[in-house]
Protein backbone atom coordinates (compact mmCIF):
# COMPACT_ATOMS: atom_id res chain seq x y z
CA UNK A 1 0.00 0.00 0.00
CA UNK A 2 1.32 2.88 -0.76
CA UNK A 3 1.05 6.46 0.40
CA UNK A 4 0.14 9.95 -1.03
CA UNK A 5 2.24 12.78 0.70
CA UNK A 6 1.03 16.02 0.07
CA UNK A 7 1.43 19.35 1.76
CA UNK A 8 -1.32 21.20 3.87
CA UNK A 9 -4.25 22.66 1.92
CA UNK A 10 -2.44 21.05 -1.47
CA UNK A 11 -5.09 19.59 -4.70
CA UNK A 12 -4.81 15.72 -3.99
CA UNK A 13 -4.61 13.63 -7.72
CA UNK A 14 -8.19 12.68 -8.72
CA UNK A 15 -9.59 15.88 -7.10
CA UNK A 16 -11.97 18.30 -8.75
CA UNK A 17 -9.59 21.11 -10.35
CA UNK A 18 -12.45 24.08 -10.07
CA UNK A 19 -12.50 22.54 -5.62
CA UNK A 20 -8.89 21.72 -5.63
CA UNK A 21 -7.70 25.08 -6.20
CA UNK A 22 -10.52 26.88 -4.05
CA UNK A 23 -8.53 26.93 -0.64
CA UNK A 24 -5.50 28.56 -2.27
CA UNK A 25 -7.95 31.14 -4.12
CA UNK A 26 -9.59 31.52 -0.64
CA UNK A 27 -6.22 32.48 0.83
CA UNK A 28 -4.93 34.63 -1.83
CA UNK A 29 -8.17 36.72 -1.80
CA UNK A 30 -8.27 37.27 1.72
CA UNK A 31 -4.45 38.12 1.21
CA UNK A 32 -5.57 40.64 -1.02
CA UNK A 33 -8.00 41.85 1.03
CA UNK A 34 -6.14 42.68 3.70
CA UNK A 35 -3.26 44.23 1.98
CA UNK A 36 -6.45 46.44 0.47
CA UNK A 37 -7.73 47.63 4.02
CA UNK A 38 -3.99 48.20 5.49
CA UNK A 39 -3.44 50.46 2.98
CA UNK A 40 -7.10 52.41 3.13
CA UNK A 41 -5.87 52.85 7.20
CA UNK A 42 -2.58 54.23 6.17
CA UNK A 43 -3.77 56.27 4.49
CA UNK A 44 -6.18 57.81 6.15
CA UNK A 45 -3.91 57.83 9.06
CA UNK A 46 -0.89 59.58 7.42
CA UNK A 47 -1.30 60.01 3.83
CA UNK A 48 0.29 56.30 2.86
CA UNK A 49 3.34 55.10 3.07
CA UNK A 50 6.04 56.74 2.52
CA UNK A 51 9.46 56.51 0.44
CA UNK A 52 13.11 56.91 1.95
CA UNK A 53 16.33 56.90 -0.21
CA UNK A 54 18.89 55.72 1.34
CA UNK A 55 22.56 56.35 0.17
CA UNK A 56 24.55 53.59 2.01
CA UNK A 57 27.86 54.76 0.68
CA UNK A 58 29.62 57.47 -1.15
CA UNK A 59 31.30 55.15 -3.73
CA UNK A 60 30.91 54.09 -6.86
CA UNK A 61 32.55 52.04 -9.73
CA UNK A 62 31.50 54.29 -12.40
CA UNK A 63 33.18 57.56 -14.12
CA UNK A 64 29.84 59.46 -15.11
CA UNK A 65 30.67 62.66 -16.73
CA UNK A 66 28.20 64.20 -15.25
CA UNK A 67 28.10 62.95 -11.56
CA UNK A 68 30.08 64.05 -8.94
CA UNK A 69 30.59 60.88 -7.38
CA UNK A 70 32.58 59.37 -10.42
CA UNK A 71 34.95 57.05 -9.62
CA UNK A 72 37.93 60.12 -11.63
CA UNK A 73 36.61 62.96 -9.70
CA UNK A 74 36.03 61.71 -6.09
CA UNK A 75 38.54 62.09 -3.56
CA UNK A 76 39.18 58.26 -1.89
CA UNK A 77 39.72 60.61 1.31
CA UNK A 78 36.43 61.04 1.72
CA UNK A 79 35.18 57.28 1.29
CA UNK A 80 31.99 56.49 3.61
CA UNK A 81 29.81 53.93 3.94
CA UNK A 82 27.60 52.75 6.72
CA UNK A 83 28.26 50.30 9.15
CA UNK A 84 26.00 47.04 9.33
CA UNK A 85 24.78 48.33 13.28
CA UNK A 86 23.94 51.79 11.61
CA UNK A 87 21.63 50.08 8.82
CA UNK A 88 19.75 47.89 11.04
CA UNK A 89 18.96 51.32 12.88
CA UNK A 90 18.37 53.70 10.14
CA UNK A 91 15.65 50.68 8.76
CA UNK A 92 13.94 50.16 12.50
CA UNK A 93 13.61 53.80 12.77
CA UNK A 94 12.37 54.42 8.61
CA UNK A 95 9.90 51.16 9.48
CA UNK A 96 8.60 53.32 12.89
CA UNK A 97 7.88 56.37 10.43
CA UNK A 98 5.82 54.79 7.92
CA UNK A 99 8.87 54.45 5.62
CA UNK A 100 7.08 51.37 2.92
CA UNK A 101 9.71 51.74 0.09
CA UNK A 102 12.93 52.19 1.01
CA UNK A 103 15.35 52.81 -2.07
CA UNK A 104 19.09 51.78 -1.89
CA UNK A 105 21.23 54.03 -3.73
CA UNK A 106 24.98 55.32 -3.69
CA UNK A 107 27.47 56.22 -5.17
CA UNK A 108 26.80 52.62 -6.45
CA UNK A 109 24.86 50.56 -3.34
CA UNK A 110 26.35 47.42 -4.93
CA UNK A 111 29.82 47.38 -3.78
CA UNK A 112 28.07 47.51 0.19
CA UNK A 113 29.18 44.58 1.52
CA UNK A 114 25.95 44.31 3.55
CA UNK A 115 23.31 45.10 1.14
CA UNK A 116 21.86 41.70 0.95
CA UNK A 117 21.47 41.44 4.82
CA UNK A 118 19.83 45.04 4.68
CA UNK A 119 17.59 44.05 2.00
CA UNK A 120 16.14 41.37 3.81
CA UNK A 121 15.71 42.99 7.24
CA UNK A 122 13.63 45.95 5.57
CA UNK A 123 11.85 43.05 4.00
CA UNK A 124 11.09 41.29 7.54
CA UNK A 125 9.97 45.43 8.75
CA UNK A 126 7.57 45.46 6.24
CA UNK A 127 9.16 47.68 3.64
CA UNK A 128 9.29 47.15 0.12
CA UNK A 129 13.36 47.34 -0.81
CA UNK A 130 14.51 48.54 -4.06
CA UNK A 131 17.63 48.99 -5.41
CA UNK A 132 19.16 51.97 -8.02
CA UNK A 133 22.31 50.71 -9.53
CA UNK A 134 24.78 51.47 -12.50
CA UNK A 135 24.59 47.43 -13.37
CA UNK A 136 27.57 46.93 -13.29
CA UNK A 137 28.68 44.72 -10.41
CA UNK A 138 25.52 42.20 -11.60
CA UNK A 139 26.44 38.50 -10.81
CA UNK A 140 24.53 35.10 -11.43
CA UNK A 141 25.17 34.64 -7.57
CA UNK A 142 24.06 38.61 -6.25
CA UNK A 143 21.09 38.54 -8.29
CA UNK A 144 19.06 35.20 -6.86
CA UNK A 145 20.36 36.12 -3.47
CA UNK A 146 18.76 39.44 -3.69
CA UNK A 147 15.79 37.85 -5.34
CA UNK A 148 15.70 35.59 -2.73
CA UNK A 149 16.30 38.34 0.17
CA UNK A 150 12.52 40.15 -0.88
CA UNK A 151 14.08 42.93 -3.50
CA UNK A 152 10.99 44.58 -4.56
CA UNK A 153 11.95 46.52 -7.73
CA UNK A 154 15.18 47.38 -9.86
CA UNK A 155 15.81 51.08 -10.94
CA UNK A 156 19.37 50.90 -13.47
CA UNK A 157 20.54 53.94 -15.38
CA UNK A 158 20.53 54.27 -18.83
CA UNK A 159 22.43 57.30 -20.50
CA UNK A 160 22.13 56.95 -24.34
CA UNK A 161 19.94 55.21 -26.69
CA UNK A 162 23.53 53.59 -27.80
CA UNK A 163 24.89 50.85 -25.88
CA UNK A 164 28.60 52.61 -26.93
CA UNK A 165 28.03 55.93 -26.19
CA UNK A 166 26.44 54.95 -22.86
CA UNK A 167 29.38 52.56 -21.92
CA UNK A 168 31.69 54.86 -22.88
CA UNK A 169 30.21 57.88 -20.13
CA UNK A 170 29.59 55.32 -17.84
CA UNK A 171 33.09 54.09 -18.10
CA UNK A 172 31.79 50.57 -17.87
CA UNK A 173 32.71 47.94 -20.22
CA UNK A 174 30.21 45.56 -21.04
CA UNK A 175 27.74 47.19 -19.04
CA UNK A 176 25.27 46.43 -21.20
CA UNK A 177 25.40 42.99 -21.23
CA UNK A 178 25.12 42.68 -17.78
CA UNK A 179 22.15 44.68 -17.35
CA UNK A 180 20.10 42.67 -20.61
CA UNK A 181 21.41 39.35 -18.12
CA UNK A 182 19.63 41.14 -15.14
CA UNK A 183 16.55 41.88 -17.03
CA UNK A 184 15.82 38.41 -18.32
CA UNK A 185 16.70 36.86 -14.45
CA UNK A 186 14.62 39.47 -12.72
CA UNK A 187 11.88 39.61 -15.11
CA UNK A 188 11.97 35.57 -14.36
CA UNK A 189 11.37 35.55 -11.03
CA UNK A 190 8.70 38.27 -11.09
CA UNK A 191 10.88 41.59 -9.56
CA UNK A 192 10.44 44.85 -11.82
CA UNK A 193 12.53 46.79 -13.35
CA UNK A 194 12.88 50.21 -14.52
CA UNK A 195 15.36 52.23 -16.72
CA UNK A 196 16.22 55.35 -15.17
CA UNK A 197 17.17 57.91 -17.59
CA UNK A 198 19.50 61.24 -17.01
CA UNK A 199 18.18 63.92 -19.45
CA UNK A 200 21.23 64.73 -21.32
CA UNK A 201 23.29 65.89 -24.63
CA UNK A 202 23.94 62.44 -24.91
CA UNK A 203 20.59 61.21 -26.81
CA UNK A 204 19.91 62.98 -29.50
CA UNK A 205 16.97 61.83 -30.88
CA UNK A 206 14.58 60.54 -27.87
CA UNK A 207 12.38 58.42 -30.35
CA UNK A 208 15.42 56.49 -30.82
CA UNK A 209 15.12 55.37 -26.90
CA UNK A 210 12.41 52.65 -26.75
CA UNK A 211 14.18 50.39 -29.17
CA UNK A 212 17.55 50.25 -27.65
CA UNK A 213 15.52 49.71 -23.70
CA UNK A 214 13.72 46.93 -25.57
CA UNK A 215 17.03 45.61 -26.57
CA UNK A 216 17.95 45.63 -22.80
CA UNK A 217 14.93 44.25 -22.15
CA UNK A 218 13.54 47.08 -20.41
CA UNK A 219 9.23 47.56 -20.38
CA UNK A 220 9.52 51.20 -18.10
CA UNK A 221 11.50 54.00 -18.23
CA UNK A 222 11.51 57.23 -15.96
CA UNK A 223 13.67 59.98 -16.92
CA UNK A 224 15.58 61.90 -14.46
CA UNK A 225 15.83 65.66 -14.77
CA UNK A 226 19.17 67.07 -15.16
CA UNK A 227 20.78 68.45 -12.03
CA UNK A 228 23.81 71.16 -11.91
CA UNK A 229 23.63 71.81 -8.23
CA UNK A 230 23.22 70.48 -4.97
CA UNK A 231 23.27 72.04 -1.59
CA UNK A 232 22.93 68.45 0.77
CA UNK A 233 25.52 65.84 0.34
CA UNK A 234 24.41 63.95 -2.46
CA UNK A 235 26.83 64.15 -4.98
CA UNK A 236 24.62 62.57 -8.58
CA UNK A 237 25.11 66.38 -10.26
CA UNK A 238 27.81 68.34 -12.32
CA UNK A 239 28.06 71.57 -14.10
CA UNK A 240 29.25 69.11 -16.87
CA UNK A 241 28.25 70.60 -20.61
CA UNK A 242 25.96 67.16 -20.91
CA UNK A 243 23.14 68.23 -18.42
CA UNK A 244 23.74 72.18 -18.50
CA UNK A 245 21.06 73.56 -20.46
CA UNK A 246 19.44 76.92 -20.94
CA UNK A 247 15.71 77.23 -19.59
CA UNK A 248 15.06 77.19 -23.64
CA UNK A 249 16.37 73.84 -24.14
CA UNK A 250 15.17 72.64 -20.87
CA UNK A 251 11.60 73.64 -21.73
CA UNK A 252 12.07 71.86 -25.05
CA UNK A 253 13.63 68.68 -23.42
CA UNK A 254 10.50 68.32 -21.23
CA UNK A 255 7.98 68.66 -24.19
CA UNK A 256 10.27 66.09 -25.96
CA UNK A 257 9.49 63.69 -22.96
CA UNK A 258 5.88 64.41 -23.16
CA UNK A 259 5.97 63.70 -27.10
CA UNK A 260 7.11 60.38 -26.29
CA UNK A 261 5.27 59.73 -23.52
CA UNK A 262 2.06 60.82 -25.26
CA UNK A 263 3.22 58.72 -28.76
CA UNK A 264 5.14 55.57 -27.92
CA UNK A 265 4.21 52.40 -27.10
CA UNK A 266 6.94 52.02 -24.49
CA UNK A 267 5.99 53.17 -20.76
CA UNK A 268 7.08 56.27 -19.17
CA UNK A 269 7.12 56.73 -15.50
CA UNK A 270 7.23 60.19 -15.39
CA UNK A 271 3.15 61.18 -15.01
CA UNK A 272 2.26 64.10 -17.58
CA UNK A 273 1.01 66.40 -15.00
CA UNK A 274 4.53 66.39 -13.52
CA UNK A 275 6.17 67.01 -16.45
CA UNK A 276 3.63 69.85 -17.42
CA UNK A 277 4.51 71.21 -13.93
CA UNK A 278 8.26 71.38 -14.18
CA UNK A 279 8.22 73.85 -17.69
CA UNK A 280 5.53 75.44 -15.21
CA UNK A 281 8.47 75.69 -12.63
CA UNK A 282 10.91 77.00 -15.55
CA UNK A 283 8.18 79.66 -16.59
CA UNK A 284 8.02 80.61 -13.63
CA UNK A 285 4.06 80.27 -12.86
CA UNK A 286 2.40 79.15 -10.23
CA UNK A 287 2.93 75.25 -9.85
CA UNK A 288 0.22 73.30 -8.41
CA UNK A 289 1.72 70.38 -6.63
CA UNK A 290 3.82 71.64 -3.91
CA UNK A 291 6.18 68.65 -3.34
CA UNK A 292 6.38 66.53 -0.79
CA UNK A 293 10.02 65.64 0.48
CA UNK A 294 10.50 65.87 4.28
CA UNK A 295 6.47 65.14 4.52
CA UNK A 296 6.35 61.68 2.74
CA UNK A 297 9.74 61.59 0.88
CA UNK A 298 13.21 61.97 2.74
CA UNK A 299 16.93 61.29 2.06
CA UNK A 300 19.28 59.90 4.32
CA UNK A 301 22.88 59.80 3.50
CA UNK A 302 26.22 57.79 4.58
CA UNK A 303 26.62 60.34 7.97
CA UNK A 304 23.26 59.15 8.89
CA UNK A 305 21.62 62.93 8.33
CA UNK A 306 18.19 63.00 7.22
CA UNK A 307 17.18 66.28 4.80
CA UNK A 308 13.58 66.59 2.97
CA UNK A 309 15.71 65.85 -0.56
CA UNK A 310 18.52 65.69 -2.35
CA UNK A 311 18.27 69.85 -2.79
CA UNK A 312 18.20 71.10 0.89
CA UNK A 313 21.16 72.40 1.93
CA UNK A 314 20.45 71.83 5.96
CA UNK A 315 19.46 68.05 7.05
CA UNK A 316 16.12 67.70 9.25
CA UNK A 317 17.85 65.91 11.78
CA UNK A 318 19.80 62.86 12.43
CA UNK A 319 18.41 59.69 11.88
CA UNK A 320 17.87 58.80 15.51
CA UNK A 321 16.24 61.88 16.04
CA UNK A 322 13.59 61.27 13.04
CA UNK A 323 9.86 61.50 14.71
CA UNK A 324 6.52 62.95 13.48
CA UNK A 325 8.21 66.52 15.07
CA UNK A 326 10.36 66.76 11.95
CA UNK A 327 8.36 66.48 9.36
CA UNK A 328 8.23 69.51 7.31
CA UNK A 329 5.11 70.12 4.61
CA UNK A 330 5.33 73.61 3.56
CA UNK A 331 4.69 73.26 -0.60
CA UNK A 332 8.18 73.91 -1.40
CA UNK A 333 8.70 74.46 -5.09
CA UNK A 334 12.60 75.21 -5.13
CA UNK A 335 13.77 72.03 -7.44
CA UNK A 336 13.11 69.75 -10.53
CA UNK A 337 13.96 66.22 -9.03
CA UNK A 338 11.98 63.83 -10.53
CA UNK A 339 12.24 61.16 -7.65
CA UNK A 340 10.24 63.92 -5.43
CA UNK A 341 8.41 66.31 -7.56
CA UNK A 342 6.86 63.06 -9.72
CA UNK A 343 5.34 61.28 -6.55
CA UNK A 344 4.33 64.08 -4.82
CA UNK A 345 1.63 64.16 -7.75
CA UNK A 346 0.90 61.26 -7.30
CA UNK A 347 0.25 61.22 -3.72
CA UNK A 348 -1.72 64.19 -3.22
CA UNK A 349 -4.92 62.53 -3.28
CA UNK A 350 -3.96 60.41 -0.92
CA UNK A 351 -2.58 63.02 1.63
CA UNK A 352 -5.67 65.41 0.84
CA UNK A 353 -8.34 62.12 1.62
CA UNK A 354 -6.16 61.84 4.91
CA UNK A 355 -6.37 65.69 5.77
CA UNK A 356 -9.97 65.24 4.91
CA UNK A 357 -10.32 62.61 7.57
CA UNK A 358 -9.16 64.21 10.35
CA UNK A 359 -11.08 67.09 9.56
CA UNK A 360 -14.28 65.01 9.79
CA UNK A 361 -12.89 63.38 13.17
CA UNK A 362 -12.46 66.66 14.41
CA UNK A 363 -15.94 67.89 13.48
CA UNK A 364 -14.68 70.39 10.68
CA UNK A 365 -16.67 69.84 7.62
CA UNK A 366 -16.47 72.35 5.65
CA UNK A 367 -12.40 71.63 5.88
CA UNK A 368 -13.18 68.09 5.46
CA UNK A 369 -15.02 69.23 2.04
CA UNK A 370 -12.26 71.23 0.89
CA UNK A 371 -9.96 68.07 0.57
CA UNK A 372 -12.59 65.97 -0.58
CA UNK A 373 -13.65 68.94 -3.66
CA UNK A 374 -10.07 69.74 -4.85
CA UNK A 375 -9.96 69.85 -8.40
CA UNK A 376 -6.11 68.51 -8.34
CA UNK A 377 -7.55 65.37 -6.71
CA UNK A 378 -8.86 64.24 -10.18
CA UNK A 379 -5.51 65.09 -11.25
CA UNK A 380 -3.99 63.17 -9.49
CA UNK A 381 -5.84 60.50 -9.77
CA UNK A 382 -5.65 60.57 -13.79
CA UNK A 383 -1.50 60.28 -12.98
CA UNK A 384 -2.35 57.05 -10.86
CA UNK A 385 -4.09 56.09 -13.39
CA UNK A 386 -1.47 56.69 -15.94
CA UNK A 387 0.94 54.47 -14.02
CA UNK A 388 -0.94 52.08 -12.96
CA UNK A 389 0.89 48.95 -14.20
CA UNK A 390 4.32 50.60 -12.68
CA UNK A 391 2.69 51.18 -9.62
CA UNK A 392 1.21 47.69 -8.65
CA UNK A 393 4.94 46.35 -9.63
CA UNK A 394 6.44 47.94 -6.94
Amino acid sequence: MSTILTEPNSPVAGADPATAVAPDFTRALRRSKKGVLKLVGEVLRHGGPGYLQFAITNICNADCDFCGFARSKFDPKARRSVTWHEACQAIDIAAKNHIGYLLFVGGEPMVHRDLRAMTRLATERGIHPMICTNGGLWTEENMRGLASDGLSSVIMSIDAHDAAKHEKNRGLPEVCRKIKRANEFFQSVGIQTTASITASRLIDDYSKLPAFLESLGFKSCTFSYPLTSLASSYLSFSDSGLVNYSKDELLQLFEKIKHLKHHNHFPVVNPMESLTEMQRHLRGETEKFGCLGGHKYFYLDWNLDLYRCHYWEKPMCKVWEWDDSKLIRDGCTRCMIDCYRDPSVLQFIAINGSDAWKALKEGKLAKAARHLFDSRNLTSLKAIWEERRWIRGI
